[in-house]
């Protein structure tokens, strides 16, 4: 079961290699700060510039880090069937807990194409299969009548809703009983309103304690406290994404002196405005 917040870490890098010294305190402290899980090599984690060893060597150093205490969730998604495969049969081998399959990018297939690739990946994986569905960065949505289907399939557990809608969140609960997680930070209170059951997070990587406060508070449908905390966090979640994806949150656990502000081509930098930004930011949410 996929259920709580599941931190999307960021990958830091380091004169152009992984840093593995300041993924490992990014791993301890988002354990100490009580989520469920996190996911090495997804979109965050810049996993499109990682080569296939770098894939694995940082999710077999997830799950070294992790030492059992949370759950590891490995992206192991491509734009090809067989790479994906390929990739979650040897993720598969590392002791994972699942694995976040985003949906293939670029070649825009059809509800049958979607059927196909995650049926055939869910009979390969000895891990459970995490479904990601986010349009804006593949330019394909899988449909809700497509999720329910594959949700008949044993291996399948969960999905990564980013599609930004919540009736896409009751469509896909109203056909079948898949755990559904939040992929927009600033709508996974309203997504659990209706019955998603958590969130992979961009902004735990900056606030994990926090976020994951809120997303207890929702499932324990103490909806006052939740709404509070969703709100107080509202500007942050916003500020994540004034530029690509991780560029804003690299900036900001750069400044707290935590990775270095580094990422791989086509991915810059941050601008001196969102660099000015993530100082407010640790300003205003005290952020160490």
């Amino acid at each position: 079961m996929h259920q709580g917040t599941y931190t999307a870490l960021v990958t830091p890098f380091k004169e152009g290699g992984i840093d593995f010294d300041a993924y490992a305190g990014l791993v301890e402290r988002q354990i100490e700060a009580g989520v469920q899980g996190i996911v090495p090599a997804g979109c965050t984690g810049e996993a499109a510039t990682l080569s296939h060893d770098e894939q694995l060597k940082l999710i077999s150093f997830a799950v070294e880090c992790a030492k059992g205490r949370v759950q590891v969730i490995a992206g192991t998604g491509s734009n090809n069937t067989a790479e994906a495969i390929h990739l979650t049969e040897k993720a598969g081998t590392l002791n994972i807990d699942g694995v976040l399959v985003i949906s293939p990018y670029y070649n825009k297939p059809t509800q049958k194409g979607l059927f196909a690739h995650y049926s055939q990946l869910a009979d390969a994986s000895k891990a459970p299969v995490m479904i990601y569905n986010v349009p804006g960065r593949t330019g394909v949505k899988i449909d809700a009548e497509t999720i329910a289907d594959l949700s008949k399939h044993p291996n399948i557990q969960s999905v990564k809703e980013a599609c930004g809608s919540i009736d896409q969140v009751s469509d896909i609960l109203n056909l079948c009983d898949i755990d559904v997680l939040s992929g927009d930070d600033g709508l996974t209170l309203p997504m659990m309103s209706v019955g998603a059951k958590g969130v992979v997070s961009v902004s735990s990587n900056l606030v994990p304690k926090e976020v994951s406060t809120m997303v207890q508070c929702a499932a324990d449908m103490d909806y006052a406290s939740a709404r509070k905390a969703h709100n107080d966090l509202l500007n942050l979640h916003k500020s994540m994404f004034v530029e690509s994806n991780p560029i804003p949150v690299k900036a900001v656990l750069s400044e707290m002196g935590l990775i270095q502000n580094e990422l791989r081509l086509p991915l810059e930098i941050a601008t001196a405005e969102t660099v000015a930004m993530a100082r407010e930011l640790i300003k205003t949410y005290g952020l160490k």
